[in-house]
């Protein structure tokens, strides 16, 4: 636990400096700007490894033969990249018309394609890596890429301003595979030019598929709907206002990213081991009880500290955010506690349960915001966030309920 505390704390203080370098040269609008990259390359980047991470992992934890397993994630893995890099390259104008609001920035996708094959192999190993329980390097590993981020995109930020930023985030993430090679050369359970010869096995073909599925409907749901509620604020708004919800949200995903951390390295692969209801219900139990709390003594002095954070982490010019942040952080919390509920989904391979959750989370969200931003103004956008987590929660406690009952 203190080593994933470590490198989460790494990560977070990292995201605050690139965040606090942005704020202070590009402002508000150019905020959203990247908001709107960020939401883009996540789906890319999923698409291009295939989205088999959880159930790489899954597997792994799981398996003693695990030589097929690896064999086959990785083609799959370096088709989806290939094809990835190909449509980013051949239509990079229309993807930064599509996303970046004109075709100045097609250079950033070109670049974006002609990387993205390193950031998939590159997932693919960290996958291995987290099922075979090697804890201590997964997280040197990222600790190392947290690093790397920041150095690259403070420097990127200074000389270059927006330009600069969008390239560091297209790129960062890419280089640290020659660093995890590097790392993994005498590794005795993981050899990276075995991988290209390991056999390739039709069972797992289906079987990761299952979360590949799951995990391309999570990273297209969310993201399509943070650009189409951004695009929404900016029309409605203006790009200022698009920036202060980015900010906001920014703030709620930093401190999350403590809990995303534990479920993945932790809870996910123990959950995938446990066969029982009691077992289930035991990590279940361990991980809500020192999770929500936590979360619920950030949530309060974020809100207690709202005034200065904003200032600190951003700038003044980010003070209109301050009238989303109560019932943001309140979203928060019930958000968390449905994320430990939403992870049986994932441990227990329910696909179609969990497509239709995203699916229906994500338009729900979109509804909730534009409906409830035309009555209430601005201040809607929170409410609507809030309201989402609620029912999504309810959700989740209806579909554990019953596994757990037929278990």
């Amino acid at each position: 636990m203190f080593l994933a505390s470590l490198s989460t704390g790494v990560k977070i203080i990292s995201g605050l400096i690139i965040n606090k370098c942005i704020s202070l040269f590009v402002g508000p609008s150019g905020l959203a700007m990247i908001g709107q990259l960020q939401n883009a390359s996540g789906i890319i980047q999923t698409f291009s490894s295939a989205g088999l991470a959880n159930g790489v992992v899954k597997y792994t934890a799981e398996n003693v033969n695990r030589a097929p397993l690896w064999g086959t994630a990785f083609r799959i893995t370096f088709f989806f990249s290939m094809f990835s890099s190909i449509i980013l390259v051949c239509f990079s104008s229309y993807l930064s018309e599509c996303f970046l609001g004109g075709e100045d920035y097609a250079y950033v996708f070109i670049v974006f394609g002609c990387t993205i094959s390193l950031f998939s192999i590159n997932q693919l190993l960290l996958s291995i890596i987290n099922g075979l329980k090697k804890i201590r390097l997964y997280i040197s590993l990222n600790v190392i890429q947290s690093v790397y981020s920041l150095i690259l995109t403070v420097l990127l930020i200074y000389f270059f301003k927006l330009d600069g930023a969008l390239i560091a985030m297209v790129t960062n993430q890419s280089v640290v595979f020659f660093i995890l090679v590097f790392m993994l050369r005498k590794d005795k359970d993981i050899s990276i030019l075995n991988i290209f010869s390991l056999p390739t096995d039709l069972l797992y073909v289906k079987k990761l598929f299952q979360y590949s599925l799951m995990a391309i409907v999570s990273a297209v749901c969310l993201p399509v709907s943070s650009l189409f509620i951004r695009n929404y604020i900016a029309t409605q708004f203006s790009w200022e206002f698009a920036g202060y919800w980015q900010a906001a949200s920014y703030i709620s995903s930093m401190y999350l990213l403590v809990v995303s951390t534990v479920l993945t390295i932790y809870y996910l692969p123990r959950l995938s081991s446990a066969l029982d209801k009691t077992e289930m219900y035991k990590e279940l139990k361990n991980n809500a009880l020192v999770l929500l709390p936590v979360t619920i003594l950030i949530a309060f002095t974020i809100f207690l500290l709202r005034d200065w954070i904003v200032v600190l982490l951003f700038s003044e010019k980010f003070r209109g955010m301050l009238i989303l942040l109560e019932f943001q952080l309140l979203g928060d919390i019930v958000k968390v506690s449905a994320c430990l509920l939403s992870y049986f989904m994932l441990a227990k391979a329910m696909t179609k349960t969990f497509i239709l959750t995203e699916i229906f989370s994500a338009i729900n969200i979109t509804w909730l915001s534009i409906s409830l931003s035309k009555y209430y103004g601005f201040v809607g956008l929170s409410y609507a966030y809030l309201i989402n987590s609620v029912i999504y929660l309810l959700i989740m406690i209806f579909v554990v309920f019953f596994y757990l009952k037929r278990a």
